[in-house]
Order: structure tokens, then C-alpha cells, then sequence
């Protein structure tokens, strides 16, 4: 059978396969310790799960319009005011089936056949495979620790050409949790504008932040960046709301208007029971969040520092989001638990099968001498996977 240019070169994401197996093996009966899943382990807020039930009784079951539930919108137009200083209407405003399909919907808008993408490596995995079944070309900008994983106006020029159409810039970031201060942000969003560049600025992690670190949407720097900035944001990391599907988009109004055409034709809008839910998310008690992120800052200082006292192992201190992303290739090219070790996937599949411990291979975000570990898991998970971790290597 002859499969199509998308379904030959879309892969796998790296991070639902490796939390997919890990699943196969608790299911066996095995205590699998899985940092895999990019998904907080706390609960929804109760006020927003009842919205979600009051909707239901109150009958809201039907299509909502496929931008957004007008409510939903001008609650996220008062979100980006106040927390953005970005001020929007609500026609330049889409609600999708997650942020995800928020950002895909941007990517098909902007990019076609010939263009190229850039995006920063390491990089959440989904970016180079939009940016595929757009038809255009991914161009990573690799990046390491030393520069603690970020790019720089000047390291961007050298990747510029004719054909660039858009840059991705996610801060805090997934995998690495690294956070761009507003000078280095500008420096960089303002120079891909100058150059005619449209700018997907991914915000999800925006209120998951540490040691007074400060989120900057870039979209304000100028009235150009305006115009060419995408603000992309959800409800799924900062309210726990992972599998209720709910996302958003905000930008220039041709863009969000040629969005919401795609959107017409693939899912016709999100759930209407979800936008309810994130309705409540918005307006209602903020203190779940603060909560969350108290508890994670204990569990990212914890965890850096078990993983830097591990031979082989260096890990930096993350500024935001729920990832470390440590540097193992000193690890590589040796026998471990009797298999030989060569790089990031060989490393995560023997830890997993003979540590019992699910980690995420560094290869799929664009760095294979790095691993993704996910400290959204509680403290006891940490510790005991930890454990498995550098006590596996010592044997």
C-alpha cells in the first residue's frame, strides 16, 4: 500500500512511545518509576471540574461557534490583558482541541511547499513534525548547556535565508525548562521580524516559574512585533487540565481568521463542556496554581541536585516548566546492565527494562547527549527513581 508524503514522514513523538511502554510494563505487574509524561500529577482544581458538571446539567452539549465559546474568549482577551499586557479582540482570537492543535493550525496558516522553519534545538518534539506536514523544511538552530540552551541574534542570522518563513520560540521550555530574560528575547524576535519572519511563541509554561524568574510575552516588544507575533497558550500544564483538550491561539487577524478556516474542516472547534471548565480556570481561585508550583521547586532542587551527584551525570538548575533535561553522554559508549550504550535511546530502553525507570531519550528534541526527565511526579516517585537510577549504575 502506498501511504502518503505526511504518513511516511511523520513519526512517533518520543514522549507518548516511551509513556506508552512504560504503561505495557506496569500492566505486567512491574513497578515502572516513569518521568516520561509531560502531565502534572496534581488533580484539576475542584471549581473548575464543576463547572465542566454544571455545563453538562445546564445542557451546554452543543457546537459552540469553531473560534470559541464567545465567553471563553473574551475571558482569554482579559487573560493576556492583564497577565500579557497584550491587548487583543476577540476576533484575533482561536480556541482549539489544545495548544498543540493551536500551534498546528498557526504552522499550516503560515508556512507552505519550499519554506523553512526555525526552529531551536533542543526543542519540544511535535515542532519539526508540523512543520513536515506543512509540506515546508525544519532548520534547527542547535544549542547546549554551555549556552544554556538558548540561541542568540547572532546565531540566528547565520541560519537565515530567503526561504525563512517562521521561528518558534518557546520559553520557559520543554525539554530544558531555560527561560529568556526580555533583552535577549527582544534582541531575537525583534531581528526575526526586521527579517520578514512570522514568530510562533509558545507560552504554556508561562505561570511555571522559579527564583524570581520573569515571563515576557514578545508580541509587546513593537507594533511589528505585534503584527508578526502568534501568542500560543492552554489550560492543560498551569491548571492540570492535560486531557480535557483546550488551547489557544491569539495574533494578527488575517492569520487567526485563515486559523480558524482550517479548524472549520478538521475538528470544528473544542469541546464545549471543556471551554466551560477553562472558563472557570481563568475567572475563578488562582491558588491551585500557586500550590503547584511550590511543590514543584522543592521536587526541581531535589532532583538536580540527586542527578549532579551521579557519576556520568550533569544537570542545570531549570528556571521554569517541570523538565530536566541532564547531559549523559558521558555515560555512552560502554556496557551498562550488560548491553552497550551508544546514545540516548539505547541509554532510556536498559534503564527502563532493567532499572524499571522511564526517562525520555534527548534524540527526539534534537540533542542526543541529554535526556528529558519530567519531575511533574510526586516526591516518592523522585526519590525511589532516582534511586533505581544511580544504583543501576553502580552495578
Amino acid at each position: 500500500m502506498a501511504l502518503s508524503r505526511i504518513a511516511r514522514e511523520v513519526h512517533t513523538s518520543a514522549t507518548l512511545a516511551i509513556t506508552a511502554k512504560a504503561k505495557q510494563l506496569v500492566a505486567k505487574g512491574i513497578d515502572v518509576t516513569n518521568f516520561g509524561a509531560g502531565e502534572p500529577d496534581f488533580d484539576t482544581p475542584e471549581n473548575v471540574k464543576n463547572a465542566a458538571i454544571k455545563a453538562i446539567k445546564d445542557g451546554y452539549t452543543k457546537y459552540t461557534p469553531t473560534a470559541g465559546a464567545p465567553a471563553l474568549k473574551e475571558a482569554i482577551c482579559e487573560k493576556l490583558l492583564k497577565d500579557n499586557r497584550l491587548k487583543y479582540n476577540p476576533s484575533q482570537v482561536i480556541v482549539s482541541a489544545g495548544a498543540k492543535q493551536s500551534i498546528l493550525n498557526i504552522v499550516l496558516v503560515v508556512c507552505d511547499t519550499g519554506d523553512e522553519a526555525i526552529i531551536p534545538s533542543p526543542y519540544w518534539v511535535s515542532y519539526p513534525e508540523m512543520v513536515t506536514m506543512a509540506g515546508a523544511t525544519p532548520v534547527f538552530l542547535k544549542t547546549t548547556d554551555k549556552e544554556h540552551f538558548k540561541i542568540t541574534r547572532e546565531s540566528l542570522a547565520k541560519v537565515i535565508t530567503p526561504k525563512s518563513k517562521l521561528l518558534f520560540m518557546n520559553s520557559p521550555s520543554n525539554p530544558t525548562g531555560m527561560v529568556y530574560t526580555e533583552k535577549e528575547f527582544r534582541e531575537i524576535v525583534g531581528f526575526a521580524v526586521e527579517k520578514g519572519l512570522y514568530v510562533i511563541s509558545d507560552e504554556i509554561y508561562e505561570k511555571i516559574l522559579y527564583d524570581g524568574a520573569l515571563h515576557v510575552s514578545p508580541a509587546t516588544f513593537s507594533d511589528e512585533c505585534y503584527k508578526r507575533v502568534v501568542t500560543i497558550n492552554g489550560f492543560s500544564k498551569v491548571y492540570s487540565m492535560t486531557g480535557w483538550r483546550l488551547g489557544y491561539a491569539a495574533g494578527p487577524e488575517e492569520v487567526i481568521k485563515a486559523a480558524i478556516n482550517i479548524q472549520d474542516h478538521t475538528t470544528s472547534g473544542a469541546n464545549s463542556i471543556t471551554q466551560m471548565a477553562g472558563l472557570e480556570a481563568l475567572r475563578g481561585n488562582q491558588d491551585s496554581v500557586d500550590t503547584m508550583v511550590r511543590e514543584f521547586d522543592k521536587r526541581r532542587k531535589y532532583i538536580v541536585s540527586r542527578l549532579n551527584s551521579i557519576p556520568g551525570v550533569s544537570c542545570l538548575l531549570p528556571q521554569g516548566a517541570f523538565y530536566v533535561f541532564p547531559k549523559v553522554s558521558e555515560l555512552y559508549h560502554k556496557k551498562i546492565g550488560g548491553q552497550f550504550v551508544t546514545n540516548s535511546f539505547d541509554l532510556v530502553n536498559v534503564l527502563l527494562e532493567k532499572a524499571h525507570v522511564a526517562f525520555v531519550p534527548g534524540a527526539p528534541f534534537g540533542l542526543d547527549d541529554y535526556i528529558r526527565i519530567s519531575y511533574a511526579t510526586s516526591m516518592e516517585c523522585i526519590e525511589k527513581g532516582i534511586d533505581r537510577f544511580e544504583k543501576f549504575l553502580k552495578s
